[in-house]
């Protein structure tokens, strides 16, 4: 059996707040629809499903979110997760450049949970908290001489 990532799905609050927030960051919507109907009801195991969804991916081509708001039923609001929380934990990035993708974030009002660390002087990470409270991190690998 051969298995591959394909992507990864994320319920959002606002989808065109979500969009602008990882297209800032240099991904590209590759798809949008509006879903519903019996098979996204047995898909997604809800009845009455009905969502917008936008596909983006990364510039190397290789990873993808799916971003859905849901019209119905409605979305239900929780607290956001905690980096220790059992579950879907985070959604991470390559980035050139860490000031630049956390300067990018700031202008969306998302900021570091605490800030920019280095771990081994391999990369700077920071995990950041994104539009509806999603975490991001962002990973910078460092450079050797």
């Amino acid at each position: 059996m051969t298995i591959k990532l394909e992507n990864v799905g994320i319920a959002v609050r606002d989808l065109e707040e979500t969009i602008a927030f990882f297209t800032d960051l240099g991904l590209t919507v590759v798809g949008r629809d509006t879903v519903s109907g019996e098979w996204t009801d047995t898909a997604v195991g809800l009845d009455g499903n009905h969502a917008k969804i936008a596909m983006l991916q990364t510039p190397d081509g290789h990873g993808q979110l799916e971003l859905f708001e849901y019209i119905h039923p409605d979305a239900i609001e929780t607290a956001p997760t905690l980096p220790n929380e059992i579950g879907m934990h985070r959604v991470a990035f390559s980035v050139d450049n860490i000031d630049q993708a956390l300067e990018i974030a700031a202008k969306h009002g998302c900021h570091p949970l605490r800030g920019v660390a280095t771990y081994q002087d391999i990369y700077k990470l920071s995990y950041v908290r994104g539009p509806s409270g999603i975490i991001v991190m962002l990973a910078e690998e460092l450079k050797k001489d």
